[in-house]
């Protein structure tokens, strides 16, 4: 017992070593930037404070943020006139310069590497809701455009959420079957009638879903 014991402390000494040489080999970077950070996975002050992550009071439906607290249960303008088809969403940031621009880097840059800090930022937003779910869904890509991007980032995001909270994860329970056009510059209303009967459940999968309380994935 001693010995393995000695062993283990052995290992895990020589890890972190092996950690901090890499770390002077390769130093951690922001980001966002090039600039040098602490620790991976994190930003520089100067890109963190660009950042304005959603946080109550907010809408316990759509997740939108209130400027005063209004008072538990007290619902937002837009879920009371249009209520959503869904139970709850929550959001990690507001979605402007910085935000963007990760993201975009993540579709279109092959940024890879950003998936796991990302995903713990939806994580720790999306606690209440990824509590309750059953199973794990990302967004589906048509397979043209998973072609051209080599992978789906809402994919991506889902697999380590699903791994951190040891919940069932379903790549394959959703499937886009029509190839819309990007989301990027068109109205609400538009966004809306561009997915509009883009996505189906196949017939073999929907017995999967019987009572299931389903956390569905997107990136933005």
């Amino acid at each position: 017992m001693t010995v393995v014991t000695h062993y283990h402390n052995f290992r895990a000494k020589l890890s972190r070593v092996a950690k901090d040489i890499a770390d002077v080999l390769v130093p951690p970077t922001c980001l966002s930037c090039d600039q040098f950070v602490a620790k991976p996975g994190g930003c520089c002050p100067q890109c963190w404070s660009q950042l304005r992550f959603v946080t109550e009071p907010l809408c316990p439906v759509l997740g939108t943020p209130f400027s005063v607290d209004m008072g538990g249960g007290i619902l937002s303008a837009e879920a009371i006139v249009d209520p959503p088809p869904f139970d709850r969403l929550r959001t990690v940031v507001i979605y402007d310069d910085l935000p963007q621009r990760l993201v975009a880097s993540l579709k279109y840059g092959d940024r890879t590497d950003i998936v796991p800090w990302i995903a713990n930022w939806m994580n720790k937003a999306g606690q209440e809701l990824i509590r309750d779910a059953d199973v794990v869904v990302p967004i589906p890509l048509h397979r043209a455009r998973l072609r051209s991007r080599r992978f789906n980032q809402s994919a991506e995001l889902s697999r380590c959420i699903a791994k951190l909270n040891n919940k069932t994860y379903l790549p394959d329970l959703l499937l886009r079957k029509r190839n819309t056009r990007q989301q990027v510059g068109l109205t609400e209303g538009a966004r809306e009638r561009n997915v509009s009967g883009a996505f189906h459940v196949p017939e073999e999968k929907k017995a999967v879903l019987q009572g299931k309380r389903v956390l569905l994935v997107d990136d933005v």
